[in-house]
């Protein structure tokens, strides 16, 4: 079986779920009076592609697992069809903001923006999370404008980066076409995974991970951010993905060597 293919990623939802994993939602972990033992809040960034998207979300939904979908206001993400598709199936519908990206640091303009995209995104869903898209070539991050302005003033009651506290939960990325791509990444990481790379908590393939289920050492509390333009059955774009992300991969070496 091929990684990053939609058979693969159904093995990985079905050995999650047949060793106790519940999984939630961005909206309903951060809502929650109480977690189980084992979840997994399951987030995806819709930077391209939308239509994979919706293979992501139908699969998900027939095996009864809600996740979260943060979708860009860009052409390349904000599809309509796509996000009511997704919102029908029992999806969390998020904002992922690039704001200060966009408005070249202007954090008055970004946030004006930030407000007037949410207020689109609700059209579809009432949005109450939302998550920083990480413009790897921007030399502004977006969650810099919450230094000056607070998003819960917005209805907004989590953004994944800000809110999470990962000295009690996991997180796994697929940035980077593999599962340890975050010493690639420039902005779609967090401190603690040095310290949980010591420990030999580090996966390389979605099968590692699925080792790791199966032999009982994945943590039992993690949040898990996937791509859903890498996840294909279809030969051709699967080799298209790959190739094009290799090449990703050494720009965004560079960008880390010199940031």
């Amino acid at each position: 079986m091929r990684d990053f293919s939609i058979s693969a990623y159904r093995q990985l939802l079905e050995t999650l779920l047949s060793h106790g994993y519940v999984f939630m939602t961005v909206e309903e972990y951060f809502s929650a009076q109480s977690v189980p033992d084992r979840v997994v809040v399951l987030r995806h960034d819709v930077d391209l592609k939308p239509q994979n998207s919706c293979l992501i979300a139908r699969l998900e939904h027939t095996l009864g697992i809600s996740a979260t979908y943060y979708f860009r206001i860009v052409s390349q993400s904000n599809d309509p069809d796509s996000i009511s598709m997704i919102a029908r199936l029992g999806h969390e519908i998020g904002y992922h903001y690039e704001d200060l990206s966009t408005a070249q640091g202007d954090k008055a303009k970004a946030y004006q923006s930030f407000c007037d995209n949410l207020d689109y995104f609700r059209q579809f869903y009432p949005v109450r999370t939302c998550c920083m898209h990480g413009s790897p070539h921007s030399a502004f991050d977006s969650r810099d404008i919450w230094k000056e302005y607070d998003y819960k003033q917005q209805g907004i009651i989590a953004e994944p980066y800000l809110d999470t506290d990962f000295s009690n939960m996991f997180y796994l990325t697929d940035t980077g076409r593999c599962w340890d791509g975050y010493k690639v990444s420039v902005r779609d990481k967090i401190a603690q995974q040095v310290e949980w790379q010591k420990q030999g908590l580090t996966y390389h393939t979605t099968f590692d991970i699925i080792a790791a289920v199966e032999a009982g050492t994945l943590p039992p509390r993690l949040m898990m951010t996937t791509h859903p333009q890498r996840w294909t059955d279809n030969m051709r774009e699967w080799y298209k993905e790959l190739i094009v992300q290799n090449m990703k991969n050494i720009v965004k070496r560079i960008i880390v060597k010199n940031h």
